[in-house]
C-alpha cells in the first residue's frame, strides 16, 4: 500500500533528500546548477491580465506562465541537448518570500566530452 503524503511535508523532504542523494550516488556529482526565477512583467503574464489587474492580483495565472517556461527549458536543456547530452536531473521549485516561483535545477552526467571547465569552453561551443 503506498503512504500519501503532503507535499512539504517533513517526512516527504526527507523523502526528496533520500531519492536526490540516491541520484548523486549513482550517476556521481552534478555537473550544472540553473536557476529559474519567475518575472510577473513577462508578456505572457501581463497579456492575461483584465482592466485594471496587475500581475500581483492573479497567482494562478503567474505560476501557469511559469510552469510552462520551466517545462520549454528543461525540454531544451534534456531534449535538445543545449548544455549537451543530460543523462538525468534533478529539479525543486520553491516560493520566494513575495510569493514568486522559481526552480532549481541540478543536471547530472553530461558526458565528458560536453564538460565546460571555464567560461572560455562556453564560448568556444559556439
Amino acid at each position: 500500500m503506498i503512504k500519501s503524503e503532503l507535499n512539504g511535508s517533513p517526512h516527504n523532504m526527507q523523502q526528496n533528500y533520500q531519492d536526490a542523494m540516491a541520484m548523486v550516488r549513482k550517476f556521481g556529482k552534478p555537473d550544472l546548477f540553473l536557476t529559474c526565477t519567475c518575472n510577473p512583467s513577462w508578456f505572457e503574464v501581463l497579456n492575461c491580465m483584465e482592466g485594471v489587474q496587475r500581475p500581483e492580483d492573479r497567482p494562478d495565472i503567474i505560476i501557469r506562465v511559469f510552469n510552462m517556461k520551466l517545462k520549454e527549458l528543461l525540454e531544451g536543456i534534456c531534449k535538445h541537448g543545449i548544455f549537451g547530452t543530460v543523462l538525468t536531473y534533478i529539479y525543486v521549485i520553491e516560493f520566494q518570500k513575495r510569493g514568486l516561483p522559481h526552480a532549481h535545477i541540478l543536471l547530472l552526467r553530461l558526458s565528458d566530452s560536453e564538460k565546460q571547465n571555464s567560461p572560455k569552453d562556453d564560448i568556444t561551443r559556439l
